[in-house]
């Protein structure tokens, strides 16, 4: 293998790919990066097992070939060059290095067979379909706060993604839930996903795709079974093991008569959380809202810090309520909505609030109260 490619095209490409890779591994070669010319192309491919990266640059590809490197060795070497620098990478098949060299630098770094470099297989993928990056980049970005973290409950350590029908709405959905908030959001069904099923896309995968949409194209293609995903960007891709488990039935606890509505600027009303939390417990973090006519008092009581109290002037006109949050979730919650207005939908002090974006009737965020 010899090939030479520009030194921001190959950072470009292995800061996607290289992510992926776990620091500690027990298996060698899965702490190696995938190298394969050929075309006028040079392709890189990391994987853990269950999520695998692939993004293939333009190169100047003088002999084809195929080999496996330390991805964060490469990764750190080519970051440090200068820019600008044209990378030449060579297989030295006698000592059992790639020579790396840019200008006066040159590094020899160890390599593993590709032969032995593991791949997920994907002819099972049956479901095929395109959709904006736009719509997928609000599915994902929005939701994923609310995925749970607890290992036991590990069929919430993701987001849900359905097929789902809302009257003469056809709709692509995606839910995310840790037994204390969800979120729900909603973008219209691309042609060719009605058939998917449900599957539920781990918390890595989701931290990885929100890596990769910042730089993708206009569209992203979707291939699904029960078992994996596949989202492609042109130039790259990343498949994924699903969750092999089933999701809740989340629509259940969203409350359909909460009639006490609470209208409240966005952002003064997260400044205000921010600055009363600072006195909170760190274990439940839990801040009082009193409501009664065009009032809101937000209170913290902490015998061991002291005490906090922030009045809003809102827009109120249910049953006087006071009802506790946790102060974390409700600035969750807050940096979710776009607009300059949030609705809460109350209904008593133990039961689920509502919160809805004014300017997104498509998100619908859920919040257990505490005791406070």
């Amino acid at each position: 293998m010899k090939v030479t490619i520009e030194r921001s095209a190959l950072s470009k490409a292995l800061g996607h790919v290289q992510s992926v890779v776990e620091r500690r591994n027990t298996i060698p070669i899965l702490s190696n990066v995938l190298l394969q010319a050929e075309g006028g192309a040079l392709t890189l491919t990391a994987t853990d097992l269950d999520i695998e990266i692939s993004e293939r640059a333009p190169a100047d590809v003088t002999h084809d070939g195929a080999t496996t490197v330390s991805a964060l060795m490469l990764f750190e070497i080519v970051k440090r060059l200068p820019d600008g620098a044209q990378v030449r990478l060579e297989l030295s098949q006698e000592e059992n290095r790639l020579q790396v060299s840019a200008g006066r630098s040159q590094f020899a770094l160890a390599v593993l067979p590709d032969d032995d470099f593991p791949s997920l297989a994907t002819d099972d993928l049956e479901t095929h379909f395109s959709m904006p990056t736009a719509d997928l980049s609000r599915l994902l970005q929005k939701s994923r706060f609310a995925m749970s973290q607890e290992e036991t409950r590990y069929y919430l350590n993701g987001v849900f993604f359905h097929a789902f029908t809302d009257g003469d709405a056809s709709l692509l959905r995606a839910a995310a839930t840790d037994g204390h908030r969800l979120a729900r959001l909603d973008a219209p069904l691309p042609d060719g996903a009605a058939s998917m099923p449900g599957v539920i896309v781990p918390r890595k995968a989701i931290a990885e795709l929100g890596r990769l949409l910042e730089d993708a194209e206009e569209n992203v293609e979707i291939a699904v079974s029960a078992a994996k995903i596949r989202f492609g960007f042109g130039a790259g891709y990343l498949t994924s093991k699903l969750i092999d488990g089933s999701f809740p039935d989340y629509e259940r606890v969203i409350p359909k008569g909460n009639d006490n509505i609470l209208r409240v600027e966005t952002k003064d009303f997260a400044q205000a959380v921010d600055r009363v939390s600072t006195v909170s417990a760190d274990r439940t973090r839990s801040v009082k809202m009193a409501l009664e006519a065009d009032r809101l008092r937000l209170t913290v009581n902490n015998p061991e810090a002291g005490s906090a109290l922030e009045e809003l002037s809102v827009d109120y006109g249910g049953e006087p309520i006071e009802i506790g949050f946790n102060a974390r979730y409700l600035l969750d919650v807050a940096q979710q909505v776009d607009g300059e207005t949030a609705t809460f939908r109350l209904a008593d002090p133990s039961s689920p609030t509502v919160v809805v974006d004014e300017e997104d009737e498509r998100a619908l965020y859920l919040l257990m109260p505490l005791r406070v």
